[in-house]
């Protein structure tokens, strides 16, 4: 059974891999990130590293529920590379991650069916080589509370295996809990008959 607050994406940044087709070089590179301002340093970065390649050609897409994305062409004709490249990352259905494909240019044009399977098979390789890991969509709580409260908000946490992302302990307490979204019910009823404590959702 597939829990609907599983999601998958890479565990870590891939090697460079390396597709030729008729002279031209396309090196493919994948990265988990977090958020859309992740990707223009990435891209500094490879521009320093690749001063004489010719395009920078990339598709990313974030988020577990609702998903943002951006496909690419970086000059190549349109619909040439970002789209197959975001076409790769549909169909081994991961999320939060960059793929961008440098490409040298050889000197032979490839015309546009050879461009999109270029930067689709580059793409392919570079998602084919990462280590793709499954994470689990949570939501977070605050609880807040009097310190006379501590032992029996510690006694539920412990109970009910609440993970706890921080806490400040102090005269007012305030903990900030995590659970995975399948089980936000079990959260919110382990809580709901300790009236001593606020806890509200965490946007």
């Amino acid at each position: 059974m597939h829990n609907n607050d599983t999601y998958k994406t890479l565990a870590e940044a891939t090697e460079e891999q390396l597709f030729k087709e008729k002279n031209s070089k396309f090196l493919g590179y994948a990265y988990p990130i977090t958020a859309e301002d992740e990707v223009k340093p990435i891209l500094v970065v490879l521009r320093k590293q690749h001063p004489n390649a010719v395009h920078f050609c990339y598709a990313y897409q974030l988020g577990a529920e609702q998903f943002t994305y951006r496909a690419n062409d970086d000059g190549e004709p349109s619909g040439s590379a970002g789209t197959p490249i975001y076409g790769q990352i549909q169909s081994f259905g991961i999320t939060n991650v960059l793929v961008v494909i440098v490409r040298y240019y050889g000197g032979v044009k490839l015309g546009v069916g050879g461009l999109i399977s270029a930067y689709k098979t580059a793409a392919q390789l570079s998602l084919e080589s990462a280590t793709i890991i499954e994470k689990t969509i949570n939501v977070d709580y605050v609880a807040e509370f009097d310190y006379a409260h501590l032992n029996k908000v510690m006694r539920v946490i412990k109970e009910k295996n609440l993970a706890i992302l921080s806490q400040k302990m102090d005269m007012q307490c305030e903990i900030i809990l995590s659970t995975r979204k399948s089980a936000e019910a079990n959260l919110l009823a382990a809580f709901e008959n300790l009236f001593e404590i606020n806890l509200k959702k965490r946007p």
